[in-house]
């Protein structure tokens, strides 16, 4: 995780606050709009990896603008909601020290930006929208704008549902099966602003018209569309790109009204390029992370014995108490298949914790399946579908291999991490494990009374 300091700039009596991640060389801002919390943003891994890879290859600065997140809410001084915007950008800008660095804009931030470079053109070197439009009606001659009906049943929508995990379904059709993303984003939603708030933020910013600046910007401009998206639509996008002059237009796929988890991937190769002039390579990211593996004993035979329709309904049952201990322990699941599944934790104590929890709750529902697990604590490489690879990976699933039903079974480097710890560590010998140097002491770990 990137840890960065939120610090504030004033516009007037007001506070605007702001983070900055990385050390260059090039510089970008990048802002959702209306929508953003600097001290929840980061809490999501895959929403905090997204943009700790951007962070990786330029010095990133995110704000929160007057009246979301952290900062003041908006002044009633007559200012609208794109004239607020572009002070608070002026400031952070200021603040930061950047006098045009690549302005790079998501969600609803097309317009505001565009109004903002209309009157500071020069404060820009380079233009990223992704996702966003530049007019959100229907007009004459745009098309791809939404009919005012289709906009009334947003903000009902919005006023409704906002800061729901049904709402945040919607916006990230991607994650709609995964609760532990659901659950953040509903959190980080109601972090933003109260409904009442983003449906009248909605209610303005959907009538600001940025479509007359297109053919005025001057600088590098980058435009990346969803193919599936229904309020941001790949139209939208085009739009954008083929009405700004030499602009390059790059279509990915998904519903997503956010990069950070279907297509992101396909994103960060073009934005890198995009921002430094070259893509990638040196060596893959990497962090020190306990694994855990777990997978169902005798899965096999219980499958056969009880039928298909059974079956399915246990591993469904099973599937819903690993995501949630997992998710309670603080953990990540990253994958898993069939009776099978990898989790990682940045606490080992942690990532046993949540081994017996599993045992005990498995038991007490008293579902017919038993299961064992095994640890390993090491560092493992980041891959790029959000998956994890390495020797600790290697060493974690043979560790599992040795251990039998109803086990904590961990190497001893686990046991040397929390020697002096609460866990009680019994020997379970000296062994061999397949593919990997040197004899491995294993041990399980008691459950605590």
């Amino acid at each position: 995780m990137i840890e960065a300091e939120t610090k504030f700039t004033g516009v007037g009596n007001d506070r605007v606050a702001y983070q900055v991640f990385g050390e260059g060389p090039r510089e970008v801002v990048f802002t959702s709009g209306l929508w953003s919390h600097l001290d929840l943003q980061m809490e999501e891994p895959t929403f905090a990896r997204f943009n700790r890879r951007i962070a990786s290859f330029c010095r990133l600065i995110r704000f929160d603008r007057r009246g979301s997140g952290v900062s003041d809410p908006r002044p009633a001084d007559g200012l609208s909601i794109d004239q607020h915007w572009s002070q608070d950008l002026l400031a952070v800008l200021d603040a930061t020290g950047l006098k045009a660095p690549i302005l790079a804009g998501v969600v609803d931030a097309g317009p505001l930006i565009l109004k903002f470079l209309q009157h500071h053109p020069e404060r820009c070197s380079g233009l990223i929208l992704a996702c966003t439009t530049s007019y959100l009606l229907r007009a004459e001659g745009y098309p791809q704008g939404h009919a005012p009906e289709a906009a009334k049943q947003l903000q009902d929508l919005m006023a409704e549902k906002w800061g729901t995990e049904e709402f945040a379904a919607l916006w990230v059709p991607s994650q709609a099966h995964n609760p532990a993303v659901l659950r953040w984003y509903a959190k980080f939603q109601r972090a933003i602003a109260s409904p009442r708030v983003m449906v009248d933020n909605l209610r303005e910013s959907k009538l600001i018209d940025g479509r007359a600046v297109l053919p005025s910007v001057r600088v590098p401009t980058l435009v990346l569309g969803r193919r599936d998206a229904r309020l941001f639509t790949a139209a939208q996008s085009r739009y954008i790109a083929e009405h700004i002059p030499g602009a390059k237009y790059l279509e990915l796929p998904g519903g997503d009204g956010d990069l950070s988890w279907d297509g992101a991937d396909q994103a960060l190769g073009p934005l890198q390029e995009f921002i430094t002039g070259q893509r990638g390579g040196g060596q893959p990211e990497r962090m020190l992370a306990t694994v855990l593996f777990t997978d169902m004993v005798e899965s096999t035979r219980l499958a056969a014995k009880i039928g298909d329709a059974a079956w399915h309904a246990l591993l469904d049952r099973h599937d819903q108490v690993m995501r949630g201990q997992i998710e309670r322990y603080g953990g990540r699941l990253v994958d898993s298949a069939g009776d099978g599944a990898l989790s990682i934790f940045t606490s080992p104590g942690n990532a046993i914790d949540c081994a017996h929890a599993l045992h005990a709750e498995l038991k007490e529902l008293q579902l017919k399946i038993k299961i064992r697990a095994g640890l390993h604590i090491g560092e493992l490489e980041l891959r790029e579908d959000g998956r994890v690879g390495g020797t600790a990976v290697h060493i974690g699933a043979r560790v599992l291999g040795l251990a039998r039903a109803g086990d904590v079974l961990v190497s001893r480097t686990v046991r040397d991490v929390l020697i002096g710890s609460r866990y009680r560590f019994k020997e379970r010998g000296i062994h061999e494990l397949k593919g990997v140097p040197s004899k491995w002491p294993l041990y399980t770990v008691e459950p605590l009374e």
